[in-house]
């Protein structure tokens, strides 16, 4: 699979099937009903991808579940020059901590 679209509908089948949104310190879903701090949530997998003749084309696609809410959904965001630096943070805050 080399395109986001087919990871997107691959992880759908999969069943994360939410789709993501930032927020100041979270991660919301479902209209903002449910909100996902950094400890209640894990990234299952992520992709990555680079635009072959245009930077603002890379992307990288990450697989989130929350036991907590019994969610799973994916949240897409830029890297290099064009990623959203609070996505950073919230991933880098996963990474800190066991699975």
């Amino acid at each position: 699979m080399t395109t986001l679209s087919e990871i997107l509908d691959k992880l759908k089948k999969e069943g994360y099937t939410e789709d993501f949104n930032l927020q100041a310190n979270c991660l919301s879903c479902q209209d903002n009903a449910v909100r996902v701090f950094p400890n209640e949530f894990v990234v299952d997998k992520h992709y990555r991808f680079e635009g072959l003749s245009d930077p603002a084309d890379e992307a990288v696609v990450y697989a989130i579940s929350s036991p907590k809410y019994q969610v799973k959904g994916t949240l897409v965001n830029g890297y290099g020059l064009y990623a959203d630096p609070l996505a950073d943070d919230l991933v880098k805050a996963l990474r800190a901590k066991p699975a």
